[in-house]
């Protein structure tokens, strides 16, 4: 009988049951230099002319191209950047060269001379493939120029574009070229470049202008132009002082270097014409960038701001071969077909309204795989020992004064003035667990303390942000955090090892483990940092032998509260995701004052260690990247659309309710198809766009009996 096939099919599944630089014109405006519009405006008049002006070269038939004659700020640019590199040339000339050890990952040494030796040298030492496959070097675990004299004994790592390292300064090294191309087409004052997950954006200030796809064409020919040129990328280290000369004629640029360079010199970067204010490193020339495309436009503001500047963005994506980029166009095509932003259109799990932004309204369709995700975790919880709170939504800042989110977040966050008192909805779980870890005296017996919360949380992200369920300014996470002492740490990172392990087997993810350990400017005791540290790593050695699982270190790259460890997963279309959270915190407990006592004969007391942990992290969130993975074809545990009944005929409708009816009353989700002008091959064809898992349907000649039941499609996810 089907129903019993369904039964035994599903048994085991029921077990359970994604920085902006910058200062505000008040902060340039308390300088003395408030932005002059004005000037701005005949700046851009003078040098770039409209999208379709006649000012632009045309060669042969590939459109539009560059600015003829180029823009005014080029020239003095160039000759300034020219004066400085020479005297800086001069200055690496006076140094001293003294032979140098340049140790490499497999233990051997390459000998060299300081201040003449590069990274590109010894690599060509060992051959030319690798020298020619190379994106960047890592110097001391630094990121370092290929063609940047090596300055002392060091450790050298090559890194190729399969790094992820290496592929944030190749898309950052196309954000440059990009810059230039745009500097060249619009005369545009560029304000801010980086690489991101999956490529890279400029944005650029363009007066009253707007990029338009139309000119996509023409700006991918300039920048195949600039590959072709092979450009070097050419570093230099520049006063601040020179910077505000060498960038006058960009506000943006300068109230970057008035804000955020608090050194007496940085570095900029040149490729071609193109000069930028720039940390660097890049590829050795733009020759190395083989394959690009420009993927997409849009609007934006100088930092987040409705207020600003309207600025001009666009995103671009670049390869070091043409095979990776026409592979990753069909990636593009299959992830645009799994929009999780049309797919809840179409399956009605959801939508959102603009007069709720960022506020998911959720169907019952969608709710029904939302609220399955969290009694998924809650069962979980229930095996792993952790008890569920329930904790106040809003808050006095006074407790985030305490927490120190007020001095650094508060502007994330939705405020409220209530009897004279400024009150927050709250961004995250954390505080407002330690009001209740600290409501009364706590004893080593009740450690570890495992606290549970799907609290909802608010973050008040911009407008122009928002996107679909991956950013959201309403949600709520599988947020837990564990109270422990430090020697019991080590167990809990391989509990929750093993609870990320569990959940995304269901899910069908891989993942990556990174141990990120303690920053420079880091907050408590030295000697339990090392000790933290140590039991994550032994920690992760332990998961590793158990599940083969490898893990990588990420050096000084923890928060300065305590070290983590960063989990990434990979989905269906192999694109990374971060999800999960297992991080230390040491600043918190000493906020809050939190204590235990120690013993039964004894009031000694001490700190305990929170563990913040989260697994879906944001349930919006990871119910997107569920919705693109599995394509909309939900597995039957989580699926919104498990069975559809479709009588062969009008006849047969009654005997389709009796089985509708079981169905529904053995706890699966069910519907029949009874539209009277439908012909019984349209309903089957319907429910099979629908992504229904079991398609029946309903024949009998004795109600009474199940009689024959011809089951048309089977699907089982």
């Amino acid at each position: 009988m089907l129903l019993g096939l369904l039964a035994r099919r599903l048994s085991c599944k029921f077990v359970f049951g994604g920085r902006s630089l910058g200062i505000s014109n008040t902060a340039v405006a308390a300088r003395g230099r408030p932005v002059n519009h004005r000037r701005f405006q005949g700046a851009m008049a003078s040098s770039s002319g409209t999208p379709d002006s006649g000012e632009r070269k045309k060669k042969g038939g590939e459109g539009l191209k560059e600015l003829d004659p180029p823009p005014e700020f080029l020239g003095p640019r160039l000759e300034m950047f020219e004066r400085l590199k020479k005297e800086y040339d001069q200055w690496v000339e006076a140094q001293e060269s003294t032979p140098i050890t340049v140790t490499l990952p497999d233990g051997k040494t390459v000998s060299g001379s300081s201040w003449k030796t590069t990274a590109c040298d010894v690599a060509a030492q060992i051959s030319k493939g690798l020298a020619d496959n190379t994106v960047i070097a890592k110097v001391d675990g630094e990121l370092w120029d290929l063609d940047r004299p090596l300055e002392k004994d060091c450790s050298l790592q090559l890194l190729k574009f399969d790094d992820e390292e290496a592929q944030q300064v190749f898309w950052h090294s196309s954000a440059h070229i990009l810059g230039e191309a745009m500097e060249r087409f619009y005369g545009a004052h560029l304000c801010y470049g980086p690489p991101i997950e999956g490529g890279y954006y400029y944005d650029a200030w363009m007066a009253d202008k707007q990029v338009a796809p139309s000119d996509f064409s023409s700006l991918e020919a300039i920048f195949k132009n600039i590959v072709k040129e092979k450009q070097q990328f050419v570093r230099l280290v520049v006063k601040k002082e020179d910077l505000l000369e060498m960038f006058k004629y960009n506000e943006f640029k300068c109230r970057i270097i008035d804000e955020k360079i608090t050194t007496p010199t940085t570095t900029v970067y040149r490729c071609g014409p193109l000069i930028d204010l720039c940390r660097g490193p890049h590829v050795r020339h733009t020759g190395k960038i083989k394959a690009a495309t420009i993927t997409a436009n849009s609007s934006t503001y100088w930092k987040g701001d409705a207020q600003a500047e309207s600025l001009q963005r666009i995103y671009g994506i670049s390869f070091p071969d043409s095979k990776q980029l026409k592979e990753w166009k069909h990636f593009q095509e299959e992830a645009a077909k799994r929009d999780h932003r049309k797919i809840g259109r179409n399956q009605e799990l959801f939508f959102f309204h603009e007069l709720s932004p960022g506020s998911c309204f959720f169907l019952p369709r969608g709710a029904f795989i939302y609220n399955t995700l969290t009694e998924f975790i809650r069962s979980e919880y229930w095996k792993r020992g952790f008890q569920e709170v329930v904790s106040p939504n809003m808050y006095n800042s006074k407790l985030w004064e305490t927490s120190g989110h007020w001095q650094h977040y508060s502007e994330n966050m939705f405020q409220i003035d209530v009897e004279k008192e400024t009150f927050a909805l709250k961004p995250m779980n954390c505080p407002g667990h330690c009001l209740m870890f600290d409501h009364r005296p706590r004893s080593w017996r009740e450690l570890p303390l495992r606290m549970a919360d799907f609290g909802v949380l608010h973050r008040n992200e911009v407008s122009g942000a928002l996107t679909g369920l991956t950013r959201v300014r309403r949600f709520q996470q599988d947020d837990a955090h564990i109270f422990c002492t430090p020697e019991q740490v080590k167990d809990e990172i391989a509990g929750s090892l093993d609870f990320l392990q569990a959940v995304y087997n269901v899910f069908g993810f891989s993942f990556k483990l990174y141990l990120s350990t303690r920053p420079e400017k880091y907050m408590g005791d030295l000697a339990l940092w090392d000790a933290a540290e140590k039991n994550l790593e032994e920690a992760l050695n332990k998961f590793a032998g158990e599940t083969g699982q490898t893990w990588k270190l990420n050096p000084g790259d923890g928060a300065f509260y305590g070290p983590k460890i960063d989990i990434v997963i990979t989905d269906a279309l192999k694109r990374p995701h971060q999800c999960a959270t297992i991080q230390l915190d040491f600043q918190l407990p000493e906020r809050f004052n939190l204590l235990y006592i120690t013993g039964t004969d004894s009031e000694e007391r001490k700190r305990p260690v929170i563990i913040h942990r989260a697994i879906l992290g944001s349930v919006e969130r990871m119910m997107a990247i569920l919705t693109e993975s599995f394509g909309g074809k939900w597995p039957f545990w989580l699926s919104p659309t498990q069975v559809m009944i479709v009588p062969v005929s009008s006849k047969f409708d009654s005997y389709a309710h009796e089985l509708h009816q079981t169905i529904h009353d053995a706890g699966f989700r069910v519907e029949t198809d009874l539209a009277p002008g439908d012909t019984f091959n349209k309903k089957i064809r319907n429910a099979q766009l629908s992504q229904w898992n079991y398609i029946l349907g309903a024949l009998s000649i004795n109600p009474k009996r199940w009689g024959a039941m011809a089951v048309i499609t089977v699907r089982c996810c």
